[in-house]
Order: C-alpha cells, then structure tokens, then sequence
C-alpha cells in the first residue's frame, strides 16, 4: 500500500501502481469526468499515470491554470491532426499551450492557407473531438524516433530529436497524428467541446530571424459551448480597449516607421500623463527615503562583462555604439543595476548610511525582434522606474517589505485590486543558468519567501523564473477582462555587490559586501500605461487624467467668463479647457463624454449673473450650480480621496 496525501491535507492508501483517474474516481464518479491531468509532488503528469510511491496529488480540472494548459496542449496536437487531414505533407514544427490557448507552427509548403480557411480547420477538429480518441504515450529510443521523422520527412522534429538523450524520448497519438512530445495530455479528446481558431501569424524557426519564417495558427479551446460564447464577447470588449486604439484616440503616443519599430513617440498628452505617474511615485518614493540619480544612455561594454549581462544574454541582444576609439566599445544600456553598482562605489560607505535606495526612471534598449513588437507593451526603447537598494544582510526583509508596501500603494491608488504575487526562484534541475553561490541563493529566496509571508501576501511559487543573478517576488495583475498581467517586481541580488567588488564598513570597523534589491513597481512606464489604459478603457482616475474639466458656454456672449473660470481652475492646478466652438451645447456635452472628461461646466446668462457653473459629471449627470471655489473644493475632495492611501 501506498500513501497519498491531497490538497486539504488529508491522507487516503491505495494499492501501489494506482492512477490519478482511479484516485478520483475513488472520491467521486463527478470527479473524475472532469479531470484533465494531475500534479504528482509538483509535477503535471498525465490522469492515468501509475503511482508507485508515497505522494502529494492534485487533481487538475479545467478550473486549475495547469488544467487549462494541458487541454490547451492537447488541442494543438488535434488541430495538427485536422491540418494534415487538410494539408498532408506539411512539416510540422512545435504547438505549445500559451496563456490564452495554443498555437502551432507550421511549414505548408507549396499550401497556402488564409483566415477564411481556419473555419473548415475547426469544424474537422470538432469532428475528431467527438471520437473521444484516447492520448496514448510512448516511450521510443533515439533511433526509433530519428528514423519515424525521417520517413515522414520532418525536419523540424529531427532537428528537436537531435537535441534530445536517449531514453528521454516520448510520443504521443491520437486517432491518426502521433507527435513528438513530453507531455502531459488529457483523457481523450472528447473534452474539447468548443473550437475557436483566432488568427494566423508569421514566425521564424526557433525564434531566429535567419530560420525560415513559418505559419502559426493561433487557437482556443473550452469545454463548454458558453464558455466560448463568453470569451468571445471579452475579445470584443479587448479590442474596444486595445490601449494602440485609445492611444491614437485620445492622442497619448504613436509609432513612426522613419524614427524605428518599437521606439514610441509620446505626444503632449501622452509625455503629461507620463509625468503625472512619475510625480506621484517620485513623491512616494521621497517619502520612503529614496534618493533621485541619473545615468547615461550608454554604456562601457565592460561594465556589462562585469555584471554578467553580457555573458548571460549575448552580443546580440546588446547594440554597440561605433566610436573613433578602436579601444573602446560602447554599447546602449539595456539596464540600469549596473550604473547604480558604480554609484554606490563612487565613495567609501558607511554602515551608517544604509539602506542607500537610489532611483531613476532611466531609459534602456533592448533588441526585440520586429514580429514580437506590441504597442508598448513590446518595444525597443523603454523608461523604468528603476530602483537599487543596497543594504546590510539584517536589513533586507525589513526593506524588501517595505518595497511591498510601496508596490500596494500604487495598486490600490490606480485601482488594480486583483493581483497575486509570484515567488521565482532557481530550476533546482538547471543550476547552471545561474550565478552565485547556493549559500546566498538561499539566502535571497528565504528572505523573500518570509517577507511575503509576514505581509499576507496571496502568492505562488514558480521553479525556473528567477532572474540569473537572484530570486524575485513578481506581480501579476489582473485587469476589469481578467487578463493577467506581470507589473511591479523585486529582486534580492547578492551576486551584483560581489561581482561590483561593492563594500561598505560595518560597525566593527570591517569591510563588508552589500545586498543588493533591485525594484521597480510599474516595471516600465511603456507597458504600465498600456494596461492601465485597457484596464481602465482610457477612463483615468481624476487625479491622473488629461482634462478634468471642460467648460461649455451656452453662446459666444460668454466665452470671456469662461476664460474667467479656466483661470481661476489652472491657478490651482485643476486642468482643463473652453469649448468655445460655435456648437449647440447638447453637441460640445456629447463630445466630452466620448472624450472621458469628467467633468462639464456649462455657463451662461445665470451662471455669470451669480458667479458660478452648472456642473455636470460623467456617468452621474448633473449636480446643480456651484461657486467656482465649490467646485474647486470638490475637486481637491475627490483627487485627495483617490490619493489618500499612506506608503
């Protein structure tokens, strides 16, 4: 007999060779026809895959992420299967599940395939989803593999099998496709009960832009025929709010083939919103005992060779600057640590002084390949707001927590209340993607594991997602779709101070090495106001937003008491504007609303008569007339109370 222990603690004994199919159905019949895969101590494994020892399980359905993963999976390998039933003679490349569904890359050869062509793709993959035709695994030897391949005549597999050790090798069928793959599947097909295939794409083998560019089919899958129903209306809200749509709308950025792909240009809207962000962290950040430095766009290719981002990273993903100087090599910075590194050496330190918490929103390049740009949430050129905390080894929870704080406050303040933290550490099965020594790393994760426990953080634990140089607690945002995002991070850095030489002189008069947090709790300024801008629709918070008022006047006979009213608004740094167009002011109301100002100030005979606006407010309609100082006083109220939250 073995011992299985489940999610609530609770410990069941089942004969040895048992599978997670069996364990659920031993618990409910209900169960089980909803098991898609199963965890088997941490690791996704197929439902039906024989447990020989003492275990945790966790049986996975499609409401656990894992369990939408593996259906997603298993639904590119079937719409592989309907592709060679339409296409025989393709060469397939790789299908993986991603965070909304799948995809496969695929060379169709002399086919050519269009968007009007995915729907006869999905009714076949509805139809082999009926046969309910089971995942088979198999194990099969190198050379089993290599000669399979090489009669199909895929070169795309043969070129992964190479890759590969003997004995580490599997396949998976059902009904007529057999792939190469690790796993794990679900049951059968018979779970895929709605099909949805959404775009077609370009993309270069392996990601290089010197492979051939290939098709990649993007896809969905559900269990239930409402649940696709109810995907799709969000795709549609999505693209009401697709932050490129309402950025051109409201006239915050845009994008010039002349000046380069993926290097945004901020229009004066845009570069104010930008600077209210910044204003409203750097005045957190004062409060938190931050100091402001700046850095230069370029960097000595040495110092990268120090910190390891070279060797880590590569040549190409840095850009060299050609200068006169053969014996020197510049590049442009594609970070900021290690500029910080070389501020905190500028000087001998002292014990007294730490933390020393140095900020900027620096601006850094990085190499993206044109076909993985996005708007701004995947671009070239990008401002962070950096920060580099070096402290002593008692200091790092304190201050680690405190860095939560700060990264809450900015949640709360701009409304992104769902959110999980994510614990990355080290691929304890890869330890040669790292830097460092196992002492410090286990140092780095112990410390952020306790801080985020202390502060009743809901987090999870992903093995393999740590920065090379050390762990981080990263923030998954979730916004008014659902979707999920990754914004704030931090990161305990013990590798840095050593590889920088850094020290300072403790209390007993004695060198000693600095830690090192990196942070920065938008994550870059460029993606933060993209999902800020789809979580909100462009609709900003008062504080934050472009006009705040608008004052409509009932005839041209009082433009000049409207412009009384602006200025005496602008003095107190409550924006906005005159409409003084020659329209009717059902017109100049509608316009306003479309534009998401909050507020309307109509003024006329009356209003200039007492010295005062009638108000009206976005989505509450009208609140009577007021004072221009009544108004002013509702303003600061409402902005105070959208800010009031403490750091």
């Amino acid at each position: 007999m073995i011992n299985i222990t489940l999610p609530d603690g609770s410990v069941r004994q089942y004969d040895k060779g048992i599978t997670p199919m069996d364990v659920a159905m031993s618990i409910s019949e209900g169960l089980a026809r909803n098991v898609l895969a199963a965890k088997i101590d941490n690791k996704v494994v197929d439902a039906n895959t024989p447990i020989n020892g003492d275990t945790t399980l966790q049986l996975l359905t499609w409401n656990d992420t894992d369990g939408k993963s593996t259906m997603w999976h298993s639904s590119a390998h079937l719409m592989a299967e309907a592709l060679e039933f339409y296409y025989p003679g393709i060469k397939l490349a790789i299908g993986p599940p991603i965070a909304n569904g799948f995809y496969y890359d695929v060379d169709f050869m002399d086919y050519t395939i269009q968007e009007k062509d995915l729907e006869k793709i999905e009714q076949k993959m509805k139809e082999l989803a009926k046969e309910k035709s089971p995942f088979v695994r198999k194990e099969v030897s190198k050379a089993d593999a290599i000669a399979y391949f090489t009669e199909k005549q895929d070169p795309y597999k043969l070129e992964l099998i190479e890759g590969l050790d003997d004995g580490q090798i599997t396949f998976y069928t059902q009904g007529n496709f057999t792939d190469l793959c690790r796993g794990p599947h679900i049951p059968n097909t018979g779970f895929i009960k709605a099909v949805k295939l959404t775009s077609i794409a370009g993309a270069y083998w392996r990601g290089d832009e010197k492979n051939k560019q290939l098709t990649r089919i993007y896809g969905i899958t559900f269990p239930k025929a409402q649940e696709l129903t109810e995907y799709l209306e969000k795709v549609e809200e999505a693209k009401r709010r697709d932050h490129r749509k309402l950025g051109k709308e409201l006239e915050l950025f845009t994008f010039s083939q002349t000046v380069g792909q993926g290097l945004p240009l901020w229009l004066p809207k845009g570069a104010a919103l930008r600077e209210r962000l910044e204003n409203f962290l750097k005045k957190a950040q004062r409060k938190s005992g931050y100091e402001q430095v700046i850095t230069p766009h370029i960097g000595n290719k040495e110092l990268y060779v120090t910190s390891g981002h070279y060797a880590k990273y590569g040549a190409d993903s840095f850009q060299p600057i050609k200068t006169p100087d053969v014996n020197e090599e510049f590049l442009l910075k594609p970070m900021n640590c290690p500029h910080h590194c070389e501020i905190f050496k500028s000087r001998p330190r002292s014990y007294k002084e730490l933390p020393a918490r140095f900020a900027e929103f620096g601006t850094v390049y990085r190499y993206e390949q044109s076909g993985e740009l996005h708007g701004l949430t995947r671009v070239r050129g990008f401002t962070q707001d950096d920060a580099h905390i070096f402290c002593t080894q008692d200091q790092v929870k304190e201050e680690f927590k405190k860095v939560i704080d700060l990264v809450l406050y900015i949640f709360k303040t701009l409304s992104f209340e769902n959110f999980k933290a994510q614990i990355s550490l080290r691929d304890p099965e890869n330890p040669s993607k790292y830097i460092g020594s196992d002492e410090n790393w286990e140092k780095a994760e112990s410390a952020i594991i306790e801080a985020a426990a202390e502060k009743n953080l809901p987090t999870i634990v992903e093995y393999g997602e740590a920065a090379f140089y050390g762990p981080k607690l990263d923030f998954m945002v979730q916004d008014a779709l659902g979707r999920e995002w990754q914004l704030g991070t931090i990161q305990v850095d013990y590798n840095l101070p050593e590889r920088f030489e850094l020290e300072y002189i403790g209390a007993d008069n004695q060198k000693h090495r600095p830690v090192m947090i990196h942070r920065a709790p938008f994550g870059s300024m460029e993606r933060f106001v993209a999902v800020l801008l789809e979580h909100c629709a462009g609709d900003f918070p008062l504080w934050l937003t472009g006009s705040q008022f608008t004052i409509l006047p009932i005839s041209e006979k009082y433009n000049a008491y409207a412009e009384k009213v602006s200025e005496f608004l602008n003095n107190y740094d409550i924006r906005g504007s005159v409409d003084d167009r020659n329209e009717k002011i059902g017109k100049k109301i509608r316009e306003a609303e479309l534009n998401k100002i909050p507020f309307m100030l109509i003024v006329g005979e009356q209003e200039e008569a007492n010295q005062q606006v009638s108000v009206r407010q976005r989505k509450e309609g009208d609140l009577g007339a007021m004072s221009m100082e009544e108004f002013k006083n509702l303003v600061e109220k409402l902005v105070e109370q959208e800010l009031v939250f403490n750091v």
